[in-house]
């Protein structure tokens, strides 16, 4: 899925941060909050909104919307690219298939290594029995 086409319906927010910029951080809103509303997007399909709405469960409100801020450049500019650039990282993320597992047998060297260790810590258990004269 291209990310890129859903800036359309994204919302950006400025505000004053605390990051860098010495007494500027007063005066000058530069944290940049973008919000996205995953359930009243009009650019995804069905299926790639509950894709979405599953993945992305633990960092959406309770309305369905993706809430993300950045704040530590000196720039309103800068800090929007940055959280624009996580918005589309997190996106791409969420739609990424996992490469399935190939099923391997173990080394003959893994399994002989394993069974040593066994046998060396049942000889270290054997050692802590009471000895009967």
């Amino acid at each position: 899925m291209d990310a890129t086409r859903l800036q359309p319906e994204l919302q950006y927010q400025f505000a004053r941060s605390g990051g860098k910029g010495g007494q500027n951080v007063n005066k000058v809103a530069t944290k940049a909050e973008l919000r996205f509303s995953v359930r009243e997007s009009a650019l995804l399909t069905d299926d790639e909104r509950a894709v979405l709405l599953e993945k992305l469960a633990t960092r959406l409100t309770t309305e369905g919307e993706l809430v993300l801020s950045h704040q530590t450049e000196r720039t309103q500019l800068a800090n929007k690219e940055k959280v624009t650039r996580k918005f589309y990282r997190l996106i791409e993320k969420a739609f990424e298939q996992p490469k399935p597992r190939k099923a391997t047998r173990p080394t003959k060297a893994s399994v002989e290594e394993r069974r040593a260790e066994k046998k060396r810590k049942g000889e270290v258990k054997a050692g802590r029995r009471k000895v009967e004269y």
